[in-house]
């Protein structure tokens, strides 16, 4: 783990701050701020109505596609997400700058809310509704960003507690959530937002490296 400057990434800290400010408003308002303000798939009321259900049940709105990321499951999933944006995104901050983080953070958040929502929406479908919540689909874009600049740094596992360079971890991580997402294993877990935020930050990297089609404009990335 590299130690950071905390003054020097004043968007990690702001964004801790949200989302522990967010959670504390959780707790203070109930589940209610989950039914107007989580990711819920499209079409929900319809196919509640389908089913024969008589109440009335929260529906997708646009704006859920970006608060969906400040709210959380509970405790232990607030402090895991929060962990990971301060110990991985803190260095990508130092190193890219405050403005093109913040890009990337919302990039690689509603990338994955994008992903999250066909899948939960094909889901309801089939009588399966829920809502999603974390901002786990932006932490795993962060990984995917961390692997991609600093590809040698050693990470130090928890289980098992072994180092491993950063571009292994993140390749490991992300197969180990392909085999989840497609498998159903670890339900309750979003794991295709993980594998959306993978995604859409590895797209913004190859745009910023002039290796897409489209070219970006250097004077955004001031």
């Amino acid at each position: 783990m590299v130690v950071t400057n905390s003054s020097g990434t004043p968007v990690v800290t702001g964004l801790l701050i949200a989302n522990g400010l967010v959670f504390l408003l959780q707790m203070a308002l109930g589940p209610g701020l989950i039914g107007s303000f989580g990711l819920w798939p499209v079409g929900t009321p319809e196919v509640v109505s389908s089913m024969g259900g008589l109440s009335r049940v929260p529906e997708f709105s646009l704006w859920q596609l970006v608060t969906y990321g400040f709210l959380h499951g509970g405790m232990f999933h607030l402090l895991v997400n929060m962990f990971a944006l301060w110990m991985f995104g803190s260095q990508l901050e130092l190193f890219w700058g405050s403005r093109p983080f913040l890009t990337f953070y919302f990039f690689c958040l509603i990338g994955a809310g994008l992903i999250q929502l066909i899948v939960a929406s094909m889901a309801a479908a089939d009588g399966s509704i829920y809502p999603t919540v974390g901002a786990s689909g932006a932490v795993f874009g962060i990984l995917l960003g961390f692997g991609m600049m600093f590809p040698e740094q050693p990470v130090m596992l928890l289980f098992p507690p072994i180092p491993m360079k950063a571009k292994w971890f993140v390749i490991l991580y992300g197969a180990f959530e392909l085999w989840a997402g497609f498998s159903g294993s670890l339900s309750g877990v979003a794991h295709f937002a993980h594998l959306g935020g993978m995604f859409f930050g590895f797209l913004l990297i190859q745009y910023w490296r002039g290796r897409l089609p489209i070219k970006p404009d250097r004077r955004l990335m001031r």
